[in-house]
């Protein structure tokens, strides 16, 4: 491998900042949310089990895509590359993914807008056998470089070359089998070991796997071609299938678990009640947990969660520590539940080790509603609430910033007006839009 550069991610500028045109949104305080509402399908999900389509050799139709800009890109890195990429006619929210046509692949130069395209590798690697890609993009979260990814492509032989434009890797006989141990739990790391199993239809051991719903999900749906997958708390086995299938496959993007878990908070923050459809309990049950120990109501279905109207908090401080560990919390929840701590009364409690520029975005945006909080370390913050809101002019400086703010407008004194609402379309279809059909007095801007 050569050490020629940098491996942090390359993140593009925020709207104001690249000077383009800024999208906003101004929220009007006072409405109680209440109401029915669907989540999209999950752009954290999406974006892998796109890719994992592309690497199977054969049409894979992915289901509940979501329309945020995020998935948008790629799904034209796909086109890009050379795989065929087709709308159902009669759902939009569908697509199907064919295997590379052989031509050479054009210019990725979209690639550097959005973290994820990293997955793209492998099956760039199947169908080219050379992966060429700018440095990924997203928000400005924090240092999340590609060393762990490199890594897994040097346990398959791979060769991979650095520059400051981009990374390179090409594809080397890979050994009869494969097996290396996580140093942490990583979800991308553990997406493209996967992938690139399958793509050298060879086994692999992994220890120290992500277990998360997105992860888990593409391991169920690789079971679905046929690999044998023995998934436990410290390993990972798979096995190629035996028989090759080109039989047609369908895979569904499970509901976004965020964006319910956003939506729980948003409803909670105003006192009201509303029932959140089309994600599984299962992916917001610790959420659910957190906000039942501050003695807010939340009953958690099969395919829905429901915030319940009689829950009387009692003071007991909140605790939101993410955490890659199983059944931990996810660092995305994070910034909606500050904000909903602004509105409970205690002392709580916040880290984010997984995104370490987090929190720098966060707390500055909220402070500037005049939110109070306590930077304990770069990672970990505290709060008193309840705390009154003025109000003011805040920027969605990422994508789960812009949604903390929305929530925090919804009970601040004055009006309030979010920028940057490119960066909230890149992780949500319409987020503003399910916040008003809960009855929110929001309208937005060009």
């Amino acid at each position: 491998m050569s050490q020629t550069a940098d491996l942090t991610a390359r993140t593009p500028g925020s709207d104001s900042r690249d000077g383009a045109a800024t999208p906003t949104v101004v929220i009007r305080p006072g409405a109680r949310l209440s109401g029915t509402v669907r989540v999209d399908g999950s752009k954290n999900a999406a974006l892998p089990l796109l890719a994992c389509a592309a690497v199977t050799g054969q049409p894979v139709e992915v289901s509940n895509i979501p329309s945020s800009a995020d998935v948008g890109v790629m799904l034209t890195l796909l086109e890009l590359a050379g795989f065929g990429v087709g709308r159902a006619a009669n759902d939009q929210q569908a697509v199907t993914v064919r295997p590379a046509s052989g031509r050479r692949p054009g210019d990725l130069e979209p690639a550097g807008a959005i973290r994820a395209s990293y997955y793209l590798v492998p099956a760039l690697l199947a169908a080219h056998g050379r992966a060429d890609l700018p440095w990924p993009g997203g928000c400005r979260i924090g240092d999340r470089g590609m060393d762990l990814h490199f890594d897994v492509y040097a346990a398959f032989g791979d060769s991979i070359d650095l520059d400051s434009a981009g990374y390179h890797v090409t594809a080397r006989e890979a050994p009869a089998r494969v097996t290396m141990d996580l140093p942490f739990r990583s979800r991308g790391a553990s997406v493209v070991a996967a992938l690139r199993a399958v793509v050298a239809r060879v086994p692999l051991k992994l220890g120290n796997p992500n277990l998360s719903p997105e992860f888990t999900g593409i391991l169920d749906a690789l079971r679905s071609v046929g690999w044998c997958i023995d998934l436990h708390p410290s390993r990972l086995r798979m096995e190629p299938p035996h028989d090759a299938d080109d039989g047609p496959v369908s895979w569904r993007v499970p509901g976004d678990k965020i964006e319910a878990g956003t939506l729980a908070c948003a409803i909670t923050a105003t006192g009201g009640t509303g029932r959140i459809e089309g994600v599984a309990g299962r992916d917001v049950a610790y959420v659910a947990r957190l906000l039942d120990a501050v003695r807010v109501r939340v009953l958690v279905q099969d395919d829905a969660l429901v915030v319940l109207d009689d829950g009387i908090p009692t003071g007991q401080g909140l605790r939101a520590i993410s955490s890659l560990d199983p059944g931990g919390l996810d660092a995305d929840f994070e910034p909606a539940l500050m904000a909903l701590a602004l509105r409970l009364p205690g002392t709580h409690e916040f880290s984010d080790t997984i995104n370490p520029g987090r929190h720098g975005n966060l707390l500055s945006q909220l402070a500037r509603l005049g939110a109070d909080i306590e930077a304990l370390t770069a990672t970990t913050a505290r709060l008193t609430g309840p705390q009154h809101l003025a109000g003011g002019t805040a920027e969605a400086t990422d994508i789960r910033t812009g949604s903390a703010l929305l929530i925090a407008a919804l009970t601040a004194h004055d009006e309030t007006t979010v920028t940057g609402l490119t960066q909230l379309r890149r992780g949500y279809a319409d987020l503003p839009g399910k916040f008003r059909a809960l009855g929110a007095d929001l309208r937005e801007r060009p």
